[in-house]
């Protein structure tokens, strides 16, 4: 049995919260940089971008605690099919909350958004996706699964993460690196979404998760046999210690898990 993922409960998601995720993905790129002078991460929509922007445009306290953009690769862990101006759009909503918010000196990162043109067939944005992955992660015969450095994502309130949901059959998918979904429990019906596998490739995978209406979810993820079941149950145990939880009082009140004190 493997060390199982760390649990992060902070009072203040500006005061404490966000200086922790910001010191937490500072070490994954200071790491990635060292290894292969490029930082890719995927990210998810939902609240973490306006949580993320507080962490990352904060000002810098010196060194190691720089914020550098401009070697950044942003991929989406999942997307909607639907143009990237739409309200449903995650690549608008990172960009309204993040990207457009990045003051220029601080560099800009390369960020890689589906190709609109294939909005209306998901298999095929799908595809096509799964080939700027190859492109960029080495040629698909050579390399089983795209190693993400960082995966940062949410949790819904039913324990889903990315677009894969509880018990559909994409859990179960072992070799597709990018999928599609044409029966979202939750709308918009047509998404694409990283596969289980690649996701617990990560280097490392971060959760944001706050507010009290998490706090039921976290409780079943965490406590229950049931809970290992869902989408982010399943990550924490394929995971391990690779997968960190940040969250707010509010969002863990009751959770008996243990948590630790702080990234800082």
């Amino acid at each position: 049995m493997g060390r199982p993922a760390n649990l992060y409960a902070f009072q203040s998601i500006d005061e404490e919260l966000a200086p922790n995720l910001r010191k937490y993905v500072l070490e994954q790129q200071n790491e990635a940089l060292k290894r292969h002078g490029v930082f890719r991460v995927a990210v998810s929509g939902g609240s973490l971008p306006k949580t993320l922007a507080k962490a990352l445009l904060a000002e810098s306290s010196g060194e190691g605690d720089k914020v550098e953009f401009e070697k950044w690769e942003v991929f989406y862990a999942d997307e909607r099919c639907v143009p990237l101006d739409h309200e449903d759009s995650n690549h608008k909503l990172v960009k309204e909350e993040l990207l457009d918010k990045i003051p220029s000196e601080m560099g800009q990162p390369k960020v890689y958004p589906i190709d609109e043109q294939y909005i209306d067939n998901e298999q095929e944005m799908a595809d096509q996706y799964e080939k700027t992955l190859v492109s960029i992660f080495a040629a698909r015969d050579s390399v089983k699964l795209p190693l993400f450095d960082l995966i940062l994502l949410g949790c819904g309130p039913d324990g889903h993460t990315c677009s894969l949901f509880p018990d559909h059959p994409l859990l179960r998918e072992t070799d597709a690196w990018v999928l599609s979904i044409a029966d979202s429990p939750k709308p918009p019906a047509k998404r694409i979404t990283l596969s289980l596998p690649v996701v617990l490739h990560g280097a490392k995978i971060g959760f944001v998760a706050t507010g009290g209406g998490k706090q039921e979810v976290l409780k079943k993820i965490f406590e229950t046999e049931e809970g290992s079941k869902l989408p982010c149950g399943l990550i924490n145990a394929g995971a391990g210690d690779k997968v960190s939880w940040f969250c707010d009082t509010p969002a863990v009140e009751n959770v008996g898990f243990p948590r630790r004190g702080s990234v800082i």
